[in-house]
């Protein structure tokens, strides 16, 4: 697998990519079938929607209860992909997910599109911050903050095939490119983008492409910085993270999240087992969201490569 980052965008919208994808495992795939509430629309299935009816049900503004559709689907044999804005994908329909599909013991991949800042001008109501600590404390379940477009692909086509349930949150706009086309990532490794042996940063999302950018910066300045991609956040790749954290010794994880319950955690807990080091994180600290451009959101939470490069040159400095 190659690495191709080099600050630019991918040229798709993550929105194609999720309509193109799930369209050609449905269609190759009599088991596998889509539900949706109301968006299609919103994530490029529409007009293959529209033509397979019988493969792709509009579940409604009704979240909890395509929910338990896509349980009852489970329980018939079949393979359900549901997608829903992230706030609707994990705080409204959260019990019927814990009971019909975790306590349940059935399989289903959740798309939950926006997460974070990346849902903009559909504000705070529509901003959650929150769905990676939910899904983290579901027993059994997988969580993936996508790279780009090429790593949503390959992980999408993974989860329906996985067990348990399977919660992947992605924007539905362009992301950096990182990996080459028909790159295969496998769910619970993490990715090396980077080398370095001053500090490592641990990212997910959004913030690989601010963290990337601060690395770039601060090697100007001397400073040696290894990017680590910890796209699966469920489970985390704990040897990966022990084996750069001992390797520079001092840790910054950045997330387009809280940092309470989500990736931050999720590494300090490892960490905490396997080789204490200062750390710090560049994620939402405890605050709702609000309406604004990306850019915008992003210096209003300190989700931006300067803050990244602050928090990075601050745990240097607490080395011992």
């Amino acid at each position: 697998m190659k690495i191709v980052y080099n600050g630019e965008m991918d040229s798709r919208l993550c929105k194609e990519v999720i309509g193109a994808t799930i369209a050609e495992i449905v269609d190759n795939d009599p088991n596998t079938i889509y539900l949706d509430a109301d968006l299609m629309s919103c994530d490029g299935t529409l007009k293959w929607g529209k033509a397979n009816p019988t493969r792709a049900i509009d579940c409604g503004i009704a979240e909890a209860n395509m929910a338990g559709v896509a349980a009852g689907l489970c329980v018939a044999g079949f393979r359900p992909i549901m997608h829903t804005f992230g706030p609707f994908a994990s705080r409204r329909c959260y019990d019927q997910i814990f009971l019909a599909v975790g306590y349940a013991k059935n399989d289903i991949t959740v798309i939950g599109t926006d997460p974070g800042v990346t849902a903009t001008m559909n504000g705070g109501t529509h901003m959650p911050f929150e769905d990676v600590a939910l899904y983290n404390v579901l027993p059994h379940s997988t969580i993936i903050d996508v790279s780009d477009p090429n790593c949503l692909i390959s992980v999408l086509k993974q989860c329906v095939y996985r067990p348990g349930i399977k919660y992947i949150r992605v924007g539905r706009k362009k992301l950096a490119k990182i990996y080459e086309d028909g790159a295969e990532l496998e769910i619970g490794k993490a990715v090396t983008l980077r080398e370095g042996t001053d500090a490592v940063v641990f990212a997910a999302g959004i913030m690989l492409h601010e963290a990337m950018k601060a690395a770039a910066s601060l090697e100007k300045q001397g400073i040696s910085v290894a990017v680590v991609d910890c796209f699966t956040i469920k489970p985390i790749d704990a040897d990966a993270v022990a084996e750069w954290a001992g390797k520079t010794g001092a840790v910054v994880v950045a997330e387009n999240a809280n940092r309470h319950g989500g990736l931050y955690d999720t590494i300090l807990e490892v960490l905490g087992e396997r080789c204490p080091v200062p750390a710090a994180c560049v994620a939402v600290e405890d605050e709702f969201g609000e309406v604004g451009t990306q850019d915008y959101l992003q210096e209003r939470f300190g989700l931006t490569a300067q803050h990244i490069e602050e928090q990075l040159k601050a745990v240097i400095a607490r080395k011992k």
